[in-house]
Formats: C-alpha cells, sequence, structure tokens
C-alpha cells in the first residue's frame, strides 16, 4: 500500500512539474506572438501610415490602391498615441522618432494669426465638413500629452492645452454640461443653431449642435499639466453630465454619430466616453463612473460576435450589417475591459482573450503585396459614393489595435 502511494506522488508530481513547464511554454509562446504584432503593427503605423510631413494618411482605397484624408488631426492624434505606447514596450527610438515626427505636425496646426481663433487648432474634419470640429481636437490630444510625458518637450502639452482653454472660454454650456461642437474656420464663429452634421434638418435643437465632448479626457490632462483647478471642475463636471445622461443601454443616443431614429450607434463613439469616465475615477475615486463605463462595454460586448468580429453598423435590437468590419471597435473593447478588470469587473476577462486573439488573426500580413497594407489591423468600411462601391481600409484599426496590444502586452507579461 505505501509503495502505491509513493507511486501515486511521484507520478501526480511528475504531472504537476509537466503541467507548469507547459504552461511556461505557452505563455512564452504568446508573448512572442504579442511582440511580433506589436512590431509588425507598429512598423506599418510608422513608416506607412505616416506621410512625408508626419499626419496620417487616414483611409487606404483597397480597389482604387489611393489614400484619402479624413479628419486628419483626430487620426494622426490616435497614431501619436499608439506609436507612443509601442516605444514604451519595445524601446525601439524609431517609433518614438516618428511619434515626434507627427507630433510637430500636429502642433503646427495652432492658429497665431487670427484675431478671433488664436490659440486654437485648425483641426479641420473634412470629408464635406470644412469645418473645426470640437473632438477631432479633443480625442486627438491624449496622444500629445503621452508625447509630452514621455519625451519631456512641453510643447505638444501647451498647444493641446491652448487649443483647449480657447474652446473652454468659447463653446462649453456649463448649465447644460456640454461644448458646442462646430467652428467656422474663416470668421471664428460658433456654431450655435445649425450644425453641418445635419445638412437636411431644419429645426435643430442644442443637443443637434452640441454634445458631452469629453472624449480625450482634455480637461484632465490640461488639470494635471497646468494645476488650473477650472479645468478639473470641467472635466469632473462633464463627468457627471455623461453619467446624467446615459441610457438603460449605457449610451448616449441623444448625440451623433448615434441614430436614435433608426437605433444604432457608433461603434465607438460611446466607449471614447466610457473611457473618459474611466478617467473620472482615476482623479476622482468615485466608482459610479466605473459602474457607468461598464455598462456601456456590456452593451458593446453583446454586439461583438463570439469570435470576437465587431461590424460597422448595429442596432439597439440586437440586428447587424455585416458589410464593415471594425476592427478599433474590438481593440478598444479590449483596452476599456483591461482597464475594468484591473479596477475589480473580473466579468470582461473572457472578453480581454476574445480581442486579443481576434487582433492577433485578423492584420494583414507583415509581406502582403500591397505595401499600403502590410501590417495594418483590419478596419474596412463598404460604402456606395460617386456611382460606385468604396472598400476602405481605415487607419483606426491600427491606431487602436496597436494601442491594444500594447496594453496586452503589459496586463499580461508585466
Amino acid at each position: 500500500m505505501k509503495y502505491v502511494k509513493n507511486t501515486f506522488v511521484i507520478i501526480f508530481t511528475l504531472s504537476l512539474s509537466c503541467s507548469c513547464i507547459s504552461n511556461a511554454q505557452n505563455k512564452a509562446e504568446q508573448k512572442a506572438k504579442v511582440l511580433k504584432a506589436i512590431e509588425e503593427t507598429s512598423n506599418f503605423a510608422a513608416f506607412t501610415l505616416l506621410d512625408e510631413q508626419g499626419k496620417s494618411r487616414c483611409d487606404y482605397n483597397i480597389t482604387e490602391g489611393k489614400w484619402y484624408e479624413y479628419e486628419p488631426p483626430w487620426h494622426t492624434g490616435q497614431v501619436i498615441n499608439a506609436l507612443v505606447e509601442s516605444y514604451k514596450v519595445t524601446k525601439n527610438k524609431a517609433y518614438l522618432n516618428e511619434a515626434v515626427r507627427a507630433g510637430n505636425w500636429w502642433i503646427s496646426l495652432q492658429i497665431t494669426d487670427h484675431p478671433k481663433l488664436k490659440g486654437m487648432l485648425n483641426a479641420i474634419h473634412g470629408d464635406g465638413n470644412d469645418n473645426i470640429v470640437f473632438a477631432t481636437v479633443s480625442d486627438g490630444t491624449p496622444g500629445l500629452f503621452n508625447l509630452y510625458k514621455t519625451t519631456g518637450d512641453k510643447k505638444y502639452a501647451e498647444v493641446a492645452t491652448s487649443a483647449g482653454k480657447w474652446m473652454f472660454e468659447n463653446m462649453y454650456v456649463p448649465e447644460h454640461g456640454v461644448f458646442y461642437d462646430v467652428v467656422d474656420p474663416k470668421t471664428g464663429e460658433v456654431m450655435k443653431e445649425n450644425s453641418p452634421f445635419w445638412p437636411d434638418k431644419k429645426d435643430q435643437k442644442l443637443y443637434d449642435v452640441s454634445r458631452p465632448n469629453n472624449e480625450g479626457s482634455l480637461f484632465k490632462d490640461m488639470y494635471e499639466f497646468t494645476g488650473n483647478e477650472e479645468y478639473k471642475k470641467v472635466f469632473i463636471d462633464l463627468c457627471e453630465s455623461l453619467v446624467e445622461k446615459q441610457d438603460e443601454y449605457g449610451l448616449w443616443m441623444d448625440f451623433t454619430p448615434n441614430h436614435k431614429d433608426v437605433g444604432t450607434f457608433h461603434p465607438r463613439f460611446n466607449l471614447w466616453y466610457a473611457e473618459s469616465l474611466i478617467e473620472g475615477f482615476d482623479l476622482t475615486g468615485n466608482r459610479k463612473y466605473l459602474d457607468a463605463a461598464a455598462k456601456t462595454l456590456r452593451t458593446y460586448l453583446k454586439a461583438m460576435r463570439k469570435d470576437g468580429t465587431f461590424f460597422y453598423v448595429n442596432y439597439l435590437d440586437g440586428r447587424y450589417n455585416e458589410n464593415s468590419i471594425t476592427g478599433s471597435a474590438t481593440a478598444f473593447c479590449g483596452i476599456l475591459a483591461i482597464k475594468l478588470v484591473k479596477n475589480g469587473y473580473d466579468e470582461f476577462k473572457d472578453s480581454i482573450e476574445r480581442s486579443i486573439k481576434w487582433i492577433l488573426v485578423n492584420r494583414f500580413s507583415a509581406d502582403h503585396p500591397d505595401k499600403n497594407l502590410r501590417g495594418s489591423v483590419i478596419d474596412t468600411r463598404t460604402r456606395s459614393r460617386q456611382g460606385k462601391i468604396w472598400l476602405t481600409q481605415r487607419d483606426v484599426g491600427t491606431s487602436f489595435g496597436l494601442r491594444f496590444l500594447c496594453d496586452y502586452y503589459n496586463y499580461k507579461f508585466n
């Protein structure tokens, strides 16, 4: 009997040892796989996606083989943020150098010679809307503050703060917790009655021309950079506004680019607000902001397919269109899930793995025949324009995908 017991102990110990070795090997293989994806995606972002001026090329029309600009300040800001995060993981100085080059282009947009717009950023939206848009500035700024913190060069934070100061002084509606959306770049006038986002809508209300506009957590970054308590108050007030205006789905359906009339929600817009709420918790410790962000993520995870696929058009009733695949949403869900798991929301652990599996598999190969696609994360948009089908690969798949890959690497292996 004693011999049998000892044999069992030996077998169990060997089994446990083999299991530990196997787990270690699996973790090492996964780590290498994620790091390879970070490097391939970073190479695309740094050396293909950024043009000779340092700005993002934005949308690549696959059928034409041509690039089309779309909201370059916003998109470039996203690329900057991703490349800075990649540099922190890889220590590859080339990625930081390209982020600096892009940052220099971004701050070159500062307006210095307009009597009304001095200090503002010439952040033209584009694609038929040739006006300065609040979110084009604000959600591009995290990359600029990240670049400042990494390089120590204050000019990136100073220009972002200057634009935020102008918008605070000219576009804020504090009693409603919103900012007007649009500024005419010629006159410097804020559009308070009619928004170019609704060209066919005659009777426009406040929520048609304004939004809580907290994406990018601009005023939190401005507060931390300057120490100005006024900016802290604005940021917290916007967080309160978001909690107040959030609906039963955890979304903000009253605001574009959601479409309340048909019941569709944008694949990233609500996640930006949720991310700012997590930043609100980090600043204040108020867990109601985390609860609101978790509510948003739950709705998005219901829309995500079991394999991690996220389509561009999703309806509140569960329907979806399969014509466009939005890898940036899959990645963004992963980014928020990691943040929430770190704050005790273990329900999102499985979704992190769902996102990483999708991002690792759904990238264009590093040796793809079309150099304009090599290493990018799939994010397609199919539309009918100018009498033909436009099949576009968008840069946001790469910028959000790269951020998520870096966050996952730190979450899993550091």
